[in-house]
């Protein structure tokens, strides 16, 4: 194939690289137990290439099939941070779990935008361009869709019952997942620590068709990569891009009122970048209809306290309802719990 010839922010490169570097040292100081096997894989998420990995129980039968757990990350988030911790404690209890980057995060290669007019491919559809490579967009459009192609990628690994994925996100990843579980019927069972679950203003919608319109017709960026830094809070992420024009029409809200699998939400108690009021009345209203839901209040902690102090009670309880409704029923249960 012809060579691509990729036009990357060095500001971009340099601040992804730095974004993941605590994640990076958290993850080599936890080894990897006897009885967990990690092994790297690639998943396509509309042919762009996801990095992953998969963590599996050592010693796995042709035969055996296990319940898996698809793990989303939150705010900058990657494979080798939380989602690490959890998936090496998930298999050791049974599971097959996936840890994955999201398309331009981490490891994961990046969608493409040209920069100039494309010239016409030849006959086998190839050509060379100068593209840029569009790094920490934060979009709910692309990144649902990149969920969607992890749980397939699961689903068709021979030692995985897919009958029995779960899916777990935290932060901006709780209300990805939140949305996923509303609105793909392969997902039986969620867990969302954390989660961001705010309704967009109408204000907000309206300022968000106007940055469509403008996106549309050249006036702006396109793709956010000089402009749609974070603000406020948040801004400690510089190298994360916003584009609230790729979120028109997301509702984690909306699409809680569709879950009809067990789902457990686990909330800091000290809340400061959300609203755990959302949070609860989501979890209310499953109830309501009959559905198995699960509020959990870690007590003491703020937002990012569930990464540290709150790790191990979040991972218990997350565990535990894992365990009461992916598990349930299965053939050799207690063993695979072991």
């Amino acid at each position: 194939m012809k060579t691509i010839l990729l036009a990357s922010a060095l500001f971009l490169s340099l601040t992804g690289l730095a974004a993941d570097a605590p994640a990076k040292k958290r993850a080599a100081r936890a080894a990897l137990p006897e009885t967990v096997e990690k092994r790297a894989v690639t998943v396509f998420s509309d042919g762009t290439r996801m990095a992953a990995d998969l963590y599996l129980p050592k010693g796995l039968k042709s035969e055996d099939k296990r319940p898996a757990i698809v793990l989303c990350a939150g705010t900058g988030g990657t494979k080798v941070g939380t989602q690490a911790r959890l998936a090496s404690v998930f298999a050791q209890h049974g599971y097959i779990a996936l840890a994955f980057d999201y398309r331009g995060w981490g490891a994961s290669e990046s969608q493409l935008m040209a920069v100039e007019p494309q010239p016409k491919p030849d006959a086998k559809n190839e050509l060379t361009i100068k593209v840029k490579a569009l790094r920490w967009q934060m979009n709910y459009t692309d990144q649902t869709e990149d969920i969607r192609a992890a749980i397939s990628f699961v689903a068709g690994e021979p030692n995985v019952d897919k009958d029995r994925i779960g899916i777990w996100g935290s932060s901006y990843g709780g209300g990805l997942v939140t949305w996923t579980a509303g609105n793909d019927p392969r997902v039986k069972c969620v867990a969302a620590q954390v989660p961001g679950m705010g309704a967009r203003a109408p204000q907000a919608t309206a300022r968000a068709f106007e940055q469509l319109t403008k996106q549309s017709r050249g006036e702006i960026e396109p793709v956010p990569i000089e402009t749609g830094k974070m603000g406020g809070k948040m801004a400690t992420y510089e190298n994360i891009r916003v584009n609230p024009a790729k979120s028109i029409g997301f509702s984690a809200l909306d699409a809680a009122a569709k879950i009809n699998v067990p789902a457990i939400f686990v909330v800091a108690e000290n809340e400061e970048l959300s609203s755990n009021a959302t949070v609860e009345s989501v979890h209310k209203a499953l109830v309501e209809r009959g559905v198995p839901s699960r509020y959990h209040v870690i007590k003491g902690i703020t937002h990012y306290g569930v990464y540290g102090d709150g790790f191990d009670e979040a991972t218990k309880v997350e565990l535990d309802w894992f365990n009461e409704h992916l598990k349930k029923g299965l053939p050799g249960k207690a063993d695979a719990g072991k």
